[in-house]
């Protein structure tokens, strides 16, 4: 083991208000009144917010000091970068308590109540921008705006693309997923408005058809709107899902490609996803497993071959498992491989092991999400990989990279 520190326009979303009494606001000093809205989902059933539980949450309190470089889900940065959707809280306020870390329990009651402060703010800017569009029919009616989604890559600003920056800087509003670096986000137009979707293990701060209907909404009023997401938008990014959603309400998308994690942090580390006489193939597979379990959804015994290189998005719990299924299927236990935290960023962990070892190496040096996991002999390839088992394949191909 070597490690190494390093359809057509329609009345939608935000015309189905109801107002209800939100709680005690600052240590129960002021009490606030918020818009929650009934936003439909992809079928006939509407999604209902749940009444946040008064005694669990407190509006400042729950917000995280965090050294991440991407955002994470109460951490200060987003609440100072998503500003305008807080008029009750000042960024003097947010400093004030960002000391405060511990996190109520009840996860759903932070997330109705977030939702139940932005909404008011939103449906402002929604209103302006109909107006907006209204205005210009005697110029020539306009018709709905456009949708770009947006890949932003593993994390390192410079690895974006031209024309992404352009569009980034271009747009009205921008809604951001919790692996768009801080970095990034850096970059965005000082007039435009940033709204966080993000979603991380046990806690979404937007369901994806919420998400659906934000950029269905904002589409239709006519707005340039940017989905910014980690890596490749089409590559485990729900991009998909959305550029379906969108086209059959006749939204025009477009997408534009980002570098998906294994091909930046492969290049990071030197690692040569193919290669002549080592590895003929490359394979992306999802982590995920099913209802939240340790065991991953799907692990064919055609992934278990030696001439191919697996890179596994999302792999951290499911690890174990998906090891012990590869070596049952056949793969060598003294396979090399890769886990590598936040890769790219200037947070960038990574730990070298055998397959057989990984997972205990990764709970050992305790990495944390996101981590990307790469497992094949083109692993040796790295100059950071420490001869094993594997060490006279590592140095001949090394005096020829």
């Amino acid at each position: 083991m070597h490690k190494v520190e390093t359809g057509k326009p329609r009345e939608r979303a935000f015309q189905d208000w109801v107002w209800i009494p939100i709680f005690a606001f600052f240590f129960g000093s002021i009490t606030v009144m918020a818009l929650v809205s009934r936003l439909p989902s992809l079928s006939s059933s509407r999604t209902h917010l749940r009444k946040p539980k008064i005694s669990s949450v407190n509006p400042v309190s729950y917000i995280q000091c965090s050294t991440s470089p991407f955002t994470e889900k109460h951490s200060i940065e987003r609440y100072q970068r998503d500003n305008w959707l807080y008029k009750n809280i000042t960024s003097t306020k947010l400093q004030q308590q960002s000391s405060f870390c511990p996190l109520p329990s009840d996860s759903s009651s932070i997330r109705d109540y977030d939702i139940a402060l932005q909404l008011p703010e939103l449906k402002k800017l929604l209103q302006v921008l109909k107006e907006k569009r209204e205005n210009e029919v005697g110029i020539g009616k306009r018709g709905p705006g456009n949708v770009f989604l947006v890949g932003t890559g593993p994390g390192d600003p410079e690895l974006l693309t031209i024309k992404a920056l352009r569009v980034i800087q271009s747009a009205d509003l921008l809604l951001y997923d919790r692996l768009v670096s801080n970095d990034v986000l850096d970059l965005v137009s000082p007039d435009a408005r940033l709204l966080y979707v993000g979603k991380t293990a046990g806690y979404h701060s937007r369901t994806q058809e919420e998400i659906h209907e934000l950029l269905l909404s904002f589409a239709e009023a006519g707005a340039t709107v940017v989905r910014l997401k980690g890596g490749d938008p089409l590559v485990f990014g729900r991009g998909g899902e959305e550029m379906d959603f969108l086209q059959r309400q006749g939204i025009a998308v477009k997408i534009i490609p980002g570098i998906t994690s294994a091909s930046g942090i492969a290049a990071e580390l030197g690692i040569p996803l193919t290669h002549r006489g080592v590895a003929n193939s490359v394979r992306f597979l999802t982590g995920h497993s099913k209802n939240g379990g340790t065991d991953p959804l799907f692990v064919a015994e055609s992934a278990a071959d030696p001439d191919s290189t697996l890179v596994i998005y999302m792999g951290l719990s499911t690890l174990p498992s998906l090891a012990s299924k590869l070596m049952c299927h056949g793969l060598p236990p003294n396979t090399p491989a890769v886990a590598v935290e936040r890769g790219t960023t200037p947070q960038q962990r990574t730990v070298f092991a055998e397959l057989k070892d990984l997972s205990k190496e990764i709970s050992l040096h305790q990495l944390v999400s996101p981590t990307l996991i790469m497992i094949g002999k083109v692993v040796a390839l790295s100059p950071l990989w420490k001869p094993s088992t594997f060490g006279d394949l590592a140095f001949a191909e090394k005096k020829t990279f």
